[in-house]
This record gives structure tokens, sequence and C-alpha cells, in this order.
């Protein structure tokens, strides 16, 4: 397995709404293989520009690790949800 990040804006929300969207992602890795290992929630920011009528958003850093083909699927998955503004995945370097 290799190891990744996904960066990713989640529409400001209450907190349980939050958690239930962070929650989605990780079961989605969980379920195909992969392990979460460890959420950086930064919390709510201004963001540089207004993304899907939103001024603000908040943060999350996920580092996990899983297998290249699951990496479509969270990709596929983050942009059909209505609650992500915006997702970046990033390979880790060995």
């Amino acid at each position: 397995m290799k190891k990744y990040e996904v960066m990713f804006i989640v529409k400001p929300a209450e907190e349980e709404a939050l958690n239930n969207v962070v929650a989605k992602f990780e079961n989605l890795l969980q379920a195909n293989g992969g392990t979460v290992e460890k959420v950086d929630r930064w919390g709510k920011r201004r963001l540089a520009y207004e993304v899907k009528e939103h001024a603000e958003g908040h943060y999350y850093l996920m580092f996990f690790s899983a297998e290249p083909k699951v990496i479509a699927e969270l990709d596929r998955v983050m942009k059909i949800t209505d609650e992500i503004l915006k997702h970046m995945i990033i390979k880790e370097d060995e």
C-alpha cells in the first residue's frame, strides 16, 4: 500500500454534519482496504475566492494508506458529494 494525503474543504455546517462527511470518507477508505492514519481538522477559514457561492469552508487534511485503485473511487465520490467544495489527493514521497 502507498501513503497518500487528501486535503478537502467542506461547506460551512453544524458540527454533526461535518463529522458525518469525514466519517463517510473514512468508511469508504476502510471498506476498500485502506487505513486512515490521521485526520487534521484545521477548522473554519475564509476562502481566497468564492467557491460554489461560499466564502468560508472547513478545512480537513487526512493521511491514509491505500492501493492506487482506491484513489479513483475516493476522487469520484468526493466529486459527487455536495458538501465538498474542493479537494486534492496527493501521493506522499517514499
